[in-house]
């Protein structure tokens, strides 16, 4: 068999050397297209739900939220493992499936399922899928530097949370961008106990002043002279002073605000770790994580060109410092593979050519291990 193939490849040179480069031009486009990381991704395919549950503790945690969802998602088609873990105000639950199962088809059946819990869960508890990536997905990582001294934490993370995330969460190939570091700002309204009971007004009554104070209504349509009028309430808060103006209650024509039984201020939120850089002080930073199966060093240069737009758009003095970047390790690891293809093409030429004395012969060998090559890079890419 083996010799009557050799003998048609011979008598048929042409159409075996069209085939060839046929073959290896598929192969060279499958290199370039091909996803390219220096990390194999050797993990499960796994859907993580995330529960806010604020202010309760992990044991309420664990039997009002962590319970019910992990023994709900037990039945999810081809989930092997239900993983728990219960923290304070916060409940994460994985679901792992068996391998080759579609990563888009297992967190559709996870939300189904979790649309059939929902109405089991607490009020005030809120699951949601975590983002469509993997262990691996850490691809970059930035911090913001303000060379002049003049933004604060609070400010830079405004920037990082209203301007950087938004813009590179919409990069092709990024699932998240996961915010650390600086403060979070807040609205603060500091109630007095003594205020609060002198005029006999409840905690919850405060709340829910607020909340209502706090949106537009809308209203119907007013028809005069032939022309359509819009009526609408607008009240949303612009500031402190709004918020200390909110009236809890009125009494004989005199009104009880918010500033008359609290203190309003800004401040940040509470914190659970920090983030530093090389011991010089806190900084306020970025990571980018990459969605399941997308290419790593294209997906970086796609952050990268996106970053160098966005720097025109930062505050005076602030700038964004790369941290982390894996695609240095990527272009290491694709330089030495290369280099080695190349010293394997060179020494099996020239033993070929030491042992056998024909240079033909040698030509042959250089012109049948990078065609195998391709011809198994577009397997790998087919596969």
């Amino acid at each position: 068999m083996l010799e009557r193939i050799i003998e048609w490849s011979a008598r048929n040179r042409l159409l075996v050397g069209i085939v060839a480069l046929i073959i290896a031009g598929l192969g060279a486009w499958a290199t370039v297209n091909t996803p390219v990381d220096a990390i194999p991704d050797l993990s499960d395919v796994q859907v993580i739900i995330r529960t806010e549950y604020p202010g309760q503790g992990p044991q309420i945690v664990e039997e009002q939220v962590t319970y019910p969802l992990t023994s709900a998602l037990l039945s999810v088609p081809f989930a092997k493992t239900v993983r728990g873990y219960s923290m304070f105000g916060t409940s994460f639950v994985y679901v792992i499936f068996e391998d080759g199962t579609d990563m888009y088809w297992a967190r559709s059946r996870v939300l189904e399922y979790l649309s059939q819990i929902q109405e089991r869960l607490p009020e005030g508890a809120s699951p949601a899928l975590g983002p469509d990536a993997t262990g691996v997905g850490w691809i970059y990582q930035y911090s913001l530097r303000d060379t002049t001294e003049t933004h604060d934490l609070a400010q830079l993370r405004s920037v990082q949370d209203f301007y950087l995330k938004y813009e590179l969460q919409a990069v092709d190939g990024v699932a998240e961008v996961a915010t650390i570091g600086g403060f979070q700002k807040q609205y603060q309204v500091i109630v007095d106990p003594q205020r609060m009971a002198a005029y006999g007004i409840p905690l919850g009554h405060v709340k829910m002043a607020l909340q209502r104070s706090n949106r537009d209504v809308g209203g119907r349509l007013l028809e005069l002279s032939e022309r359509e009028y819009i009526v609408r309430g607008r009240g949303y808060l612009q500031g402190i002073d709004d918020i200390r103006e909110v009236v809890l209650r009125a009494e004989n024509g005199v009104a009880v605000t918010v500033g008359d039984v609290a203190q309003v201020q800004l401040g940040p939120e509470i914190r659970r770790g920090i983030a530093d850089v090389n011991g010089e002080g806190e900084v306020v930073g970025g990571i980018v994580v990459m969605r399941y199966g997308e290419n790593a060093q294209a997906t970086i240069e796609r952050v990268k060109d996106r970053l160098a737009a966005l720097s025109a758009g930062l505050p005076a003095g602030v700038e964004v410092v790369t941290e982390y970047d894996r695609s240095a390790l990527i272009g290491r690891a694709v330089h030495t593979l290369t280099t080695k293809i190349w010293e394997e093409l060179l020494v099996v030429a020239l033993i070929v050519l030491v042992f056998l004395l024909h240079l033909r012969s040698s030509i042959v060998a250089l012109i049948t291990v990078p065609v195998g090559i391709l011809i198994s890079l577009g397997v790998m890419y087919l596969l």
